[in-house]
């Protein structure tokens, strides 16, 4: 069967949890079906793989125009794919691509949904109008769309919320999922040197933090939790690309808070190699997920995969993949109590910062559960198995 996957994000640009998924999604694929990507950016030498810029005419810095590039683009990936039998798209980046084939070349449209636009208002911060049209090109795509695919549980309850136009019976779970041989624990000599490299004591206690600056994904509330966190414990943030320059100035503005209060702060701003982010996820003894919303979260899978504890919020699809006392623990979030989510995730934090015994048991109960339930053949295969129904 000819499939075209439609996304923003590809390797190797890829700076998100979408872009993970289509990456595996893609490579697993190309074993049963014949597989083209159409994607953004530079020019890329895989076979198979088509890259699309925006148009010229559209070039700007108003919030605006960076919605209306998506939707150029999205033009030219329809145009490219005539001869699919089925198009799949990933985010509201690319999902008016697969209306737009559906409609010009009539063939079924699989939508994957990764995140959702109406549970993320902060973007109209970002986007100006351009979240409009991004909200939009969402609600058109999803609600025309033969199937839509919701990573998780909570994924599709929030779907048919938000969306109460979609039949659910269109809508099937197919999770994220993880290469639990590529993200493995590392080998010794391949984490001192990475710890080394970026000043990290091997001998101290870790909680590291890896993911974009986003509102999203609750760095700030990370950091003012630190303030609590044992004096023994390092903090390690691996968090760059902010989203807009206060998200940016907010995050910066509070490490220095921290630093003047207390040592063992690592920030890492710069997108490490996948092979770094294994060896710092490997050596910790606390993965931190702080996220306000998150369909799924594969970072949480990445590190259980490399046998470390996880301390997340009970949002979204977190509590289909973190299980509360035995890979990690889980923060409950009010809906306006900042003050208590933090208090509760230092005391996390700092509960498996004091008992490293029980945090390597979490952390080897992360990895089982990685590998038994989240591997890619087998989400692939779901996958195919849509795309066959469809046609």
């Amino acid at each position: 069967m000819k499939v075209s996957l439609l996304t923003r994000e590809y390797p190797p640009e890829v700076y998100g949890g979408a872009g993970v998924h289509v990456e595996y999604l893609a490579r697993e694929l190309a074993r049963s079906e014949t597989l083209d990507v159409q994607c953004w950016g530079a020019e890329r030498a895989e076979p198979g793989v088509l890259a699309h810029a925006p148009w010229d005419a559209l070039a700007g810095d108003a919030p605006h125009l960076a919605a209306l590039r998506a939707l150029s683009i999205d033009l030219a990936m329809a145009a490219a794919v005539q001869s699919a039998q089925v198009v799949h798209s990933h985010t509201w980046y690319a999902n008016l691509a697969g209306h737009l084939a559906k409609l010009t070349y009539d063939v079924p449209h699989v939508a994957t949904v990764h995140s959702l636009e109406p549970l993320r208002p902060w973007k109209a911060e970002q986007l100006g109008g351009g979240y409009a049209l991004s909200s939009w090109a969402e609600r058109t795509s999803l609600e025309a769309a033969d199937a839509v695919i919701a990573v998780s549980e909570g994924m599709r309850r929030d779907l048919l919320a938000s969306y109460p136009a979609i039949d659910p019976a269109r809508v099937q779970v197919i999770y994220n999922g993880i290469d639990a041989q590529e993200y493995a624990p590392a080998a010794a000599d391949r984490i001192d040197a990475v710890l080394d490299r970026h000043g990290i004591d091997p001998g101290r206690p870790s909680v590291v933090f890896v993911g974009r600056i986003t509102h999203q994904k609750g760095v700030p509330l990370l950091v003012e939790a630190a303030h609590a966190l044992d004096r023994d414990a390092q903090l390690v943030l691996c968090a760059g690309a902010p989203d807009t320059p206060e998200i940016g100035a907010e995050v910066r503005d509070g490490v220095e808070r921290l630093r003047r209060e207390r040592g063992g702060v690592v920030w890492i701003e710069e997108m490490l190699p996948r092979a770094d982010v294994i060896a710092l996820l490997s050596h910790a003894t606390v993965f931190a997920c702080p996220s306000v919303y998150e369909p799924l979260g594969i970072v949480n899978l990445e590190a259980m995969a490399c046998e470390t504890a996880v301390v997340a919020t009970a949002t979204g699809g977190i509590v289909e993949v973190v299980r509360d006392g035995e890979t990690g623990l889980l923060v409950p979030m009010g809906p306006d109590d900042r003050e208590a989510y933090v208090a509760a995730l230092a005391e996390g934090l700092n509960a498996l910062v004091r008992d490293p015994d029980q945090a390597a048991a979490m952390g080897r109960a992360g990895r089982e559960r990685a590998v038994e339930h989240f591997a890619w053949p087998a989400i692939a295969e779901q996958t195919s198995g849509l795309y066959r129904e469809l046609v």
